[in-house]
């Protein structure tokens, strides 16, 4: 206890955070070099009653992209992502909490995109990646360099495609809904459950029903699940009841094998090595587009979109599951709020 105070001090040094004031919030970040690996850190602070509570999140900047085809998508919904990066202009949105790999997901299609004949220009809070080829703006709020300022530049300057860190306010999301109806495509995070809750979230930051029909293609909701470590895990048979608790019909699993997690020297006893992805795609058709004029309730919007055969995250991880990808207890850790 003794030390934390000059913990705290010296991580906000490294930081370029003021340490002289401990009664406010403060962000900040540094990099280190371990080996021949560049690690980013941002590093949020807060006061609390004893003093401050520090958090660092950590960030391997030498480590190489992923390809689409990485992302543990189904085939079905890589040859989707396919399909709708390929337009020529339109909203792309990609949801999911803190951490649940949504700049990775679109560091993936931009880079599946990317060519010296298509003009990219991304703001960012931070820029985690440099990608080669694609002009990338860091957000400054300290010079007023703001997502909605940084987006009123960059539409002038002649995009093809435009990727805007996160809609946080109304103000960067009309600017992104406008610059999706004047032929360019956009990519953008924002923080919800599921697919169609971002519809909600739109109307709630106060973009009206009809530009968001007109503007948004699809919304592509993630979450990352553990990997069961391959040298480890166990086949076993969930009893009846489990079975119809989870949804998962017993003839198909019969048929495939479910495994759990028990833990070796190989996965530092925990069970998993690495994370995947399950993924839930709602594509804006003629139908949906129809539903949204009328209502932005999203579980109408979901469950007209399950009618249009959209697969949900916990149908997407139970998926997982059956191929010996995860764990029953992931997928429920993930999608059950």
């Amino acid at each position: 206890k003794w030390m934390q105070p000059s913990l705290v001090s010296r991580i906000k040094v490294m930081a370029k955070m003021n340490i002289a004031e401990k009664r406010l919030p403060q962000d900040g970040r540094f990099e280190v070099k371990i080996g021949n690996q560049n690690i980013d850190i941002r590093v949020s602070s807060i006061p609390i009653q004893y003093g401050e509570r520090v958090v660092m999140r950590l960030l391997n900047k030498s480590g190489s992209l992923f390809q689409l085809s990485e992302l543990g998508l189904a085939p079905e919904k890589l040859e989707q992502i396919k399909q709708l990066i390929s337009y020529s202009h339109g909203i792309i949105l990609v949801t999911g909490p803190t951490g649940s790999g949504k700049t990775t997901t679109l560091y993936a299609i931009l880079s599946s995109i990317n060519s010296p004949d298509v003009n990219i220009i991304t703001i960012e809070d931070p820029v985690e990646y440099q990608l080669k080829g694609v002009n990338q703006i860091q957000v400054n709020p300290k010079i007023e360099l703001t997502f909605a300022r940084g987006l009123r530049s960059i539409v002038r300057q002649d995009p093809d495609v435009i990727l805007i860190g996160e809609m946080r306010d109304l103000e960067t999301s009309e600017i992104g809904v406008q610059s999706a109806l004047t032929g360019h495509l956009v990519f953008s995070t924002l923080h919800t459950n599921d697919s169609a809750s971002a519809i909600t979230r739109l109307v709630d930051l106060g973009i009206e029903p009809f530009l968001i029909s007109s503007s948004v293609i699809a919304v592509i909701a993630q979450r990352l699940v553990r990997v069961l470590c391959p040298e480890c895990r166990e086949p076993y048979i969930p009893d009846a009841a489990a079975l119809e608790r989870l949804g998962i019909d017993p003839e198909t699993a019969r048929h495939s094998v479910i495994y759990r997690a028990i833990g070796c020297s190989r996965c530092f006893h925990s069970g998993y090595r690495g994370r995947v992805g399950i993924y839930e795609i709602l594509e804006l058709k003629s139908s949906l587009q129809n539903l949204v004029l009328k209502t932005y309730d999203s579980h109408r919007i979901k469950n007209e979109a399950v009618r249009l055969g959209m697969t949900t995250l916990y149908q997407d991880g139970l998926a997982k599951v059956l191929k010996g990808v995860t764990t029953i207890e992931e997928v429920l850790r993930v999608t059950q709020a």
